[in-house]
C-alpha cells in the first residue's frame, strides 16, 4: 500500500476516536433532532446534515461517533476522489496525493472531521461533483455528466451554497472552449435535470412554510459602514489564514493565481474548471464581507480546487515548501484535538472555542438532572435551540426536555402537558431582561445557578428559573430525546 494511504489511514483513526470521545456541540446536537424529526427542508438549512446523522446513527447508535461517523468516512473517501480528480485534469504530474495533503492539513478539515455540520456533507459531495467532471474530461465518456448530476443535486441538500458549484459549471461549459463540446450531449443537461429533482423537495417544503429557509439564507446581506466593512473584510481574511493555516492558505492563493495565468496564457481546460470553482464563489464572499459578517467556514468550498492548483500548477521552487506546510497545518490541527480532549493549557472561554462549544456538558446536564429531582421538575425548559437541543441529547428520557423558540414551530413536534412543573434553564449571557416563559420565577441562591466547567475553567454560567405549563405559552415544542 502506498505511503501517503497508510497516513490517510491512520488520519481517519485517529478522526474517529476524537469523534466517539469530544462532547456534542450544541448545533451538533440541534441537528440531530433534525435526524429525529427528517422532513425535505428545515428552516436553517436543506436535509443533508440529517440524513447524515440519521445514517449514523442507525450504524453505529445514538452517541457522538454515530452522530459524527460519516465525516470522517466521507473525507477519507473525498480526499481519494480529490487525489484521482488532479491526476485526471492533470496527468503525470503525481500531483494527487499532495492536493489531498494539503486539503486535509486544513483546520477546515481537521475540525470538519470531528464534528458534524452541514459543511460535512457539502464539501463531499462537492468534491465528488468535481471528480466526476474530471472523469468526464479525462476519459470523454459523456455518462459521467450523470453521477455529476447526482452528486451536485445531493450537494444541493447539504447547502445552498452549492448553487456556486452549478454556476461555476456553467461558467466553465460555457466559456472554455473545449468544454462546449459537452453542451452537445443529452447526459450534461440530464444531468442537470436530475440536480434539481433532488433539490426539488427543499423547493416545496419552502413553498409550503412560506419560503422561510430561503428567506433566512437570502437575506444576509446587510448595509454596513466603511469601517464597519473594512472590519468584516479583516475578519474574512484573518479567519481564512487561520482556518486553512497559513502556508497553505498561501499555497491555494498561488495556485489560484497559477490557474488563473495557465487560462489566460494556454486557454487550459483543466485549469479553468478550477477557476471556475474558486473565483464566483471568492467574489460572492469578499463582496458579501463589504455589508455583513462572513462566516470563517463557508468559503470551505473553495479550498478542493485551490489544493489542486497548488499541487499540481505551482513552477518547481514552490515545492521545497511542501513539507513545512502540512508540517505546520498537521500541527495547528494537533493542537486543537489535544486542547479539546485534554484541556493542557487553561485558556479562558474568549480564548478557547473548545471550551465555548464542547467544553462542560455532560456535567451540566448531570447538575440540571438533579436540580429537577430536588424540586420535582417533570421537565427542562430552554430559550436556546442549541441548549434544548443538548440536554435532549443527554437527559434520561424521563425527564422531558421543551424547547422554546419561533423555529419549532416548522416542525410537527408535540406540545408540553398542560399543567405541568418544570425547570427553566437560561444563560447569564443573555442578560438580565426577563426569561420569555410567562410567571416564570426565579430559584434563589446557589440552588438557582449552575456552571457549565472544563478542568475548572468555566464555560457559561446558567440560572434556573420554576415554570408551570398553561394556555397561551410562546412557541413551543417537547423534543425527541436520545435512545438509552
Amino acid at each position: 500500500m502506498k505511503p501517503w494511504l497508510v497516513a490517510l489511514l491512520a488520519l481517519t483513526g485517529v478522526r474517529l476516536v476524537l469523534a466517539a470521545i469530544l462532547p456534542l456541540s450544541p448545533d451538533e446536537a440541534y441537528y440531530w433532532v433534525w435526524s429525529r424529526h427528517l422532513q425535505p427542508g428545515y428552516l436553517d438549512h436543506p436535509p443533508m446534515v440529517a440524513i447524515f446523522i440519521w445514517l449514523g446513527t442507525a450504524l453505529v447508535g445514538e452517541n457522538a461517533l454515530g452522530v459524527r461517523v460519516l465525516g470522517p468516512v466521507t473525507l477519507f473517501i473525498g480526499s481519494l476522489m480529490l487525489a484521482r480528480s488532479t491526476e485526471d485534469l492533470f496527468p503525470g504530474r503525481s500531483a494527487g496525493p499532495w492536493a489531498a495533503a494539503l486539503m486535509n492539513a486544513t483546520l477546515f478539515a481537521a475540525l470538519g472531521a470531528v464534528t458534524m455540520t452541514p459543511d460535512t456533507p457539502l464539501l463531499f459531495f462537492w468534491v465528488v461533483t468535481l471528480w466526476a467532471v474530471a472523469r468526464a474530461h479525462r476519459g470523454g465518456d459523456a455518462r459521467w455528466w450523470l453521477a455529476a448530476g447526482f452528486f451536485a443535486g445531493a450537494a444541493l441538500l447539504s447547502k445552498y451554497t452549492a448553487a456556486l458549484l452549478g454556476l461555476g459549471l456553467v461558467l466553465w461549459l460555457f466559456l472554455m472552449p473545449e468544454a462546449r463540446r459537452w453542451l452537445r450531449h443529452w447526459q450534461l443537461w440530464a444531468g442537470g435535470a436530475l440536480a434539481m429533482a433532488l433539490f426539488a423537495p427543499v423547493i416545496f417544503w419552502n413553498a409550503a412554510h412560506e419560503w422561510a429557509s430561503f428567506a433566512k439564507q437570502g437575506g444576509r446581506t446587510a448595509e454596513g459602514g466603511a469601517g464597519q466593512s473594512l472590519r468584516w473584510l479583516g475578519e474574512l481574511l484573518g479567519g481564512q489564514v487561520a482556518l486553512v493555516t497559513p502556508l497553505v492558505f498561501l499555497f491555494c492563493v498561488a495556485g489560484g493565481f497559477m490557474a488563473a495565468r495557465q487560462v489566460w496564457r494556454a486557454r487550459d481546460t483543466g485549469a479553468g474548471l478550477l477557476l471556475a470553482l474558486i473565483l464566483p464563489g471568492a467574489a460572492i464572499f469578499l463582496w458579501q464581507a463589504l455589508g455583513s459578517r462572513v462566516q470563517g467556514n463557508w468559503p470551505a468550498i473553495l479550498y478542493p480546487s485551490a489544493a489542486i492548483a497548488a499541487a499540481a500548477l505551482l513552477p518547481a521552487a514552490w515545492r521545497r515548501w511542501r513539507i513545512p506546510a502540512l508540517a505546520l497545518g498537521f500541527a495547528m490541527a494537533g493542537a486543537a484535538y489535544l486542547q479539546a480532549t485534554a484541556a493542557p493549557i487553561p485558556l479562558p472561554r474568549r480564548q478557547d472555542p473548545t471550551l465555548a462549544r464542547l467544553g462542560g456538558w455532560d456535567g451540566l446536564a448531570a447538575d440540571l438532572a438533579r436540580a429537577a429531582r430536588r424540586e420535582g421538575a417533570a421537565f427542562i425548559a430552554a430559550e436556546e435551540y442549541g441548549l434544548a437541543s443538548g440536554m435532549a441529547f443527554r437527559l434520561p428520557p424521563e425527564l422531558r426536555v421543551v424547547a422554546m423558540d419561533p423555529r419549532w414551530r416548522f416542525f410537527t413536534l408535540p406540545e408540553p402537558p398542560e399543567n405541568a412543573q418544570g425547570l427553566l434553564i437560561r444563560s447569564e449571557r443573555r442578560g438580565e431582561g426577563p426569561p420569555l416563559w410567562p410567571g416564570a420565577t426565579p430559584v434563589e441562591g446557589e440552588a438557582g445557578r449552575l456552571i457549565r466547567a472544563r478542568g475548572g475553567q468555566q464555560a457559561e454560567a446558567y440560572r434556573l428559573f420554576r415554570v408551570t405549563t398553561a394556555p397561551g405559552l410562546p412557541p413551543s415544542a417537547v423534543l425527541p430525546q436520545a435512545r438509552r
